[in-house]
């Protein structure tokens, strides 16, 4: 096993830490392919649909779900425990509630590091510090820090680590803290969050007390805590809790371990099970132990992790976690609509992940996956006025209230804000070998390669509505060295040019464009937005005669507003002819601005709940005479005009081809 010490990043000053804020750093990992570019030197166009997106997250979302968090007793859990809060003040909330206030951190701090918004960020900066000074004011001397372990409860610390959340607290804590140094060069809550896991080192281990993270998260901090400080004891612990080996001095039953996705190790699991995000999270920690260690049998679990989640247990919008029961990942094929449970959580898991594996091996199918999550799954999960959440994020509804302003189990919505904040640090990579381009939208880079050379790219796009892309590329000097240009797998006939002049690519891969870079250097690549249907595997049941509308990073359904009939939208099918086209409108009045896709559909001549439950095979062929338009919309914007019926997968009338019409 190797560990490596890093020069703790502290020591270079406020402005070094600041001029390396990625999201996770893998800059020094031995065994990372890509290292991520930091948050700051990426600024996407605020007219652009993320940029759109996350100032709508850093002026709406973010202040309203801070009050939300005090006026659910989040902050005074801790203020009671200092005399900031009347001790008759009960404690509110799940005993996991303290990891909401921590999230809400480490988005607020991914939104300080940008610094693109100098007003809303002033605002921002004042709650974080109201935060910090209430948390660290909680914190016991000898380092514990936990509202719902105190009082009565105290003699219970460590004792239920199957349900207590202690150690994922802690995970959220200290990537929090690591997030708001990183920004601003404010250490108070790493410092406290370092005294906290120091405690739990100097108590915990082999040859010490059993410990378990009964909801992994703490792993991927630890790592984190590792790169930023060179303690490689962090480092140590974190392949002590992957490890699983207290099974037996915890007591722990197999349902348990697999509902946990912990307890035993990690190199022993063979297929995605139990809790979607406890799973996906113990996936994300291994990765990044992988990166530091280079452990090959994390790599080969890994491995099987990822062809077992993609052609066994995804949905087509990114999400994962098929069963409402523990919100869990059901078995191969196991993907019901209605009844999907995908929570948002899980889809920002599976994002999470697939990032750490696109570090760890350079390879562009981790980063479509990242994209198909993205655009579809984690968008859904907040409104478009960026007040409202989704909890589950179904594929189909019969039209219940999904979205919520605030949960009682309230991870989804800081989870999406911290996404959303630390967008830009998706954006490029770099390598030895230059740098690699993972996401499109309208943005401007200003950074370097790592032999430092310097370079600016301008990115100019209306994607994901529009497939065309042009960037300028402006080295600092002259200099020789490769971009790698993702062509999504979904990305047939894929154009790419470099000055006018043709270039080699293949959906499914990173384009590599070598060659001597020079000021002015223009490439511009043209995707085909031709909408898609796509089938499910047949072993995919419920999916049986339907199909889903894609066009590009999209995943279309319909909603029942765009629909121009009474009847149910259940009674309607599409209806494909080897004539018939999608026609493709920009309804720049309609969901924020969206492309809308028509087509020919046929709807029953009566309300298909008229006819009997079972009935002759001879007379169940309903005529489906009446000829209809379907509307599609993209599905990350259902749910915002009320509560309607919705699908993804729709029924087909007949066969046919299917091409599009501007």
């Amino acid at each position: 096993m190797r560990y490596f010490a890093l020069f703790p990043l502290f020591l270079f000053g406020v402005s070094a830490q600041v001029s390396n804020a990625q999201v996770v750093n893998t800059s020094h990992s031995p065994d990372a392919v890509l290292h991520p570019v930091p948050i700051q030197a990426v600024q996407l166009d605020s007219s652009s649909f993320w940029g759109q997106r996350r100032t709508v997250t850093l002026e709406k979302s973010m202040p309203t779900m801070f009050d939300e968090l005090e006026q659910h007793g989040t902050l005074d859990n801790f203020r009671r425990l200092t005399g900031a809060a009347p001790a008759s003040t009960p404690r509110k909330g799940p005993v996991y509630t303290d990891s909401d206030i921590y999230k809400w951190i480490e988005a607020a701090a991914f939104f300080l590091t940008a610094a693109e918004h100098p007003g809303a960020e002033a605002d921002l900066l004042a709650k974080v510090d109201t935060a910090v000074k209430v948390i660290i004011a909680a914190q016991q001397p000898d380092g514990y820090l936990n509202t719902y372990y105190v009082g009565e409860k105290a003699n219970l610390r460590f004792t239920e680590m199957h349900r207590s959340h202690e150690l994922y607290c802690l995970g959220h804590l200290l990537q929090a803290a690591i997030a708001l140094q990183r920004a601003t060069g404010d250490r108070r809550l790493l410092d406290a969050g370092i005294r906290y896991a120091d405690y739990v080192l100097s108590e915990f281990g082999t040859d010490k007390k059993p410990a378990l993270t009964g909801h992994p998260e703490l792993e991927m901090a630890l790592v984190e805590l590792y790169r930023q400080t060179g303690e490689a004891k962090y480092l140590k612990f974190a392949g002590y809790l992957l490890s699983g080996v207290e099974t037996e001095r915890l007591h722990l039953r197999p349902d348990q371990t697999t509902y946990m996705f912990s307890g035993i190790p990690f190199t022993s699991r063979t297929a995605f099970v139990g809790h979607a995000v406890r799973a996906m999270y113990a996936a994300c920690g291994a990765t990044d132990y992988y990166a530091e260690t280079g452990d090959p049998a994390y790599k080969q679990t890994l491995d099987r992790l990822w062809q077992d989640e993609v052609r066994h247990k995804m949905y087509i919008t990114g999400g994962v976690g098929s069963r409402s029961e523990g919100e869990a990942f059901g078995s191969a094929y196991e993907l019901p609509n209605a009844q999907a449970y995908t929570e948002s959580c899980a889809a920002i898991a599976n994002y999470m992940w697939n990032w750490r594996m696109l570090n760890v091996e350079g390879d562009s199918r981790f980063a479509d996956v990242m994209e198909r999550a993205l655009y579809n799954g984690i968008n859904s999960g907040m409104s478009l006025d960026g007040t409202l959440y989704c909890y589950r994020n179904p594929l189909e509804s019969s039209g219940e209230k999904i979205r919520n302003p605030f949960y009682d189990t309230d991870c989804c919505p800081p989870n999406i804000e911290r996404t959303m904040g630390a967008l830009p640090g998706y954006f490029y990579s770099t390598s030895a070998r230059g740098l690699y381009v993972n996401l499109y939208g309208a943005n401007t880079l200003d950074w370097h390669l790592e032999n430092g050379t310097a370079l600016k790219i301008a990115e100019q796009t209306n994607y994901p509505w529009d497939g065309s892309i042009d960037f300028t590329v402006t080295p600092g000097s002259a200099a020789e060295f490769s971009i790698y240009f993702r062509i999504p797998e979904w990305a047939q006939g894929t154009r790419l040019t470099v000055n006018g002049a043709t270039q080699s690519s293949a959906a499914g891969h990173y384009a590599e464009v070598h060659r001597t870079w020079k000021a002015g250097d223009r490439v511009h690549i043209t995707f085909d937005m031709t909408p898609r249907l796509t089938a499910s595997n047949p072993l995919v049941r419920e999916n049986a005669g339907r199909v889903a509308v894609e066009r590009g990073p999209l995943v279309y359904c319909l909603e029942k507003p765009d629909q121009p009939i009474a009847l149910s939208l259940f009674d309607e099918s599409l209806e494909l002819t080897p004539n018939t086209r999608f026609k493709e409108q920009r309804r720049a009045d309609l969901l924020g601005g969206i492309v809308v896709l028509e087509h020919a559909g046929l709807a029953a001549s009566k309300p298909l709940e008229d006819d009997p439950l079972y009935r002759d095979l001879a007379a169940a062929n309903h005529p489906r005479e009446r000829p209809v338009q379907l509307t599609f919309i993209p599905y990350y914007a259902w749910a915002n005009r009320g509560q309607y019926e919705m699908e993804v997968w729709v029924p087909v009338a007949n066969g046919g081809n299917i091409r599009a019409e501007k």
